[in-house]
């Protein structure tokens, strides 16, 4: 068996040899965690199962080695979901690193710990990590119950950052797209492909429908069904489905339980489950809290190629205004329902946005979008108008 040495080398060439990733794109979240290598805060990145977390710590890795001219013994990397390090504790494998490289306490290290929730007691081991020594610690999770007890050990003391499956810019830098100013015509074109194919990186190079599937699969009967202890995983299978097919539309659980034929709280549970494991997103009504409460919210898939997956690439307005969501969720929307009709989104900057892909809204909906009171309106209708409006704010 290979010893706890030879495992940590393994996982951290640059101990050894030039560091220069092959290959390999950056992100546009590199500039937002490059900004806190200097801050004490634990960086917690989170996000899908494969969106791409390891490759981000291995970008800031190269940056580290070649912007920053970091001692390449003070950078330590290790996937904490490896069988080899079962029986080890996270302040165990540290241990062991800094014996190697004969570190001291005294001297900064930086320090990236990949799927953190698979060690038991994390948060309380982050915690100890932090007060030891000067260090700081880049973590990541595929769960966003990644600090469920962290409110204990942990508070005021890490910066949580959620990567995003591919944006269109990032999709058109992987895909090796450059579309000349002379032809923007062609940014359709290009944006009705990346609405088929989705974010997702591999699958963005490969288009293997197959690792689409296995993605969804190992989620489902992995990190749900097995995390929380899930029987029925047919009936977590038929909810996906249906939730899929309702992206962009109010998804009502009482609607969904009589279907499936089980409880409105199980429907409620399993909606949960997904959202943990970030396969899907979900907007309430705006108003008074009675009416967020017992309104249902509208539900969206966090990758388009999943939701084409399993409803094929169909009813493109709703495709669409999935992707409007992807760039305005940290805005934190809400939806408007007035008078029977709907106004998509209502920002914490209080700009009023509604989305009709190619199309116009009735006259109902429109006099309703013109009286509500805001800071902007909006009438998103293609790609260029959600640049615009990107650009805007």
């Amino acid at each position: 068996m290979e010893n706890i040495s030879e495992l940590l080398y393994r996982y951290n060439p640059w101990w050894e040899m030039d560091y220069e990733l092959q290959g390999i794109y950056e992100r546009n979240i590199l500039d937002l965690i490059l900004g806190k290598l200097d801050s004490k805060d634990i960086v917690i990145l989170t996000g899908l199962r494969r969106v791409g977390k390891t490759t981000v710590f291995k970008l800031l890795i190269e940056k580290l080695l070649r912007e920053k001219d970091v001692n390449q013994n003070k950078i330590f990397y290790i996937s904490l979901d490896d069988y080899l390090l079962s029986k080890r504790s996270i302040i165990e494998i540290i241990d062991e690193y800094r014996k190697i490289h004969k570190i001291s306490f005294n001297e900064k290290i930086f320090v990236f710990l990949d799927e953190i929730t698979y060690k038991k007691d994390y948060e309380i081991q982050l915690k100890n990590l932090y007060d030891s020594g000067i260090v700081k610690i880049f973590a990541s999770s595929s769960s966003a119950s990644v600090l469920r007890s962290g409110k204990t050990y942990l508070t005021g003391r890490y910066s949580l950052i959620e990567l995003l499956p591919l944006d269109f810019d990032e999709y058109l830098s992987f895909k090796n797209i450059k579309i000349p100013k002379s032809d923007s015509s062609l940014i359709t074109e290009y944006f009705e492909d990346y609405m088929k194919t989705g974010g997702i990186p591999e699958y963005v190079l490969n288009e293997d429908i197959e690792y689409l599937k296995e993605l969804v699969d190992d989620i489902i009967n992995k990190d749900i069904a097995v995390y929380y202890n899930v029987k029925n995983i047919s009936v977590l299978k038929d909810l996906f489905l249906l939730l899929m097919e309702r992206a962009g539309k109010q998804a009502s659980l009482n609607k969904i339980s009589k279907i499936l034929g089980i409880t409105p709280d199980s429907v409620r549970r399993y909606f949960d489950m997904f959202y943990q494991s970030y396969l899907i997103y979900s907007v309430p009504r705006c108003g008074k809290t009675n009416e967020k409460i017992l309104s249902p919210k509208k539900v969206y898939a966090a990758d388009l190629g999943i939701k084409n997956l399993f409803t094929g690439f169909r009813d493109i307005g709703s495709i669409f205004e999935n992707y409007v969501f992807m760039k305005i969720k940290s805005f934190t929307p809400c939806y408007i329902y007035k008078e029977g009709f709907e106004i998509d989104f209502l920002t914490s900057d209080h700009s009023l946005i509604e989305v009709k892909y190619n199309s116009e809204m009735g006259d109902k909906q429109k006099e309703i979008f013109e009286s509500i009171k805001c800071g902007k309106k909006v009438e998103i209708k293609n790609i260029y108008d959600l640049i615009n409006y990107l650009r805007s704010i």
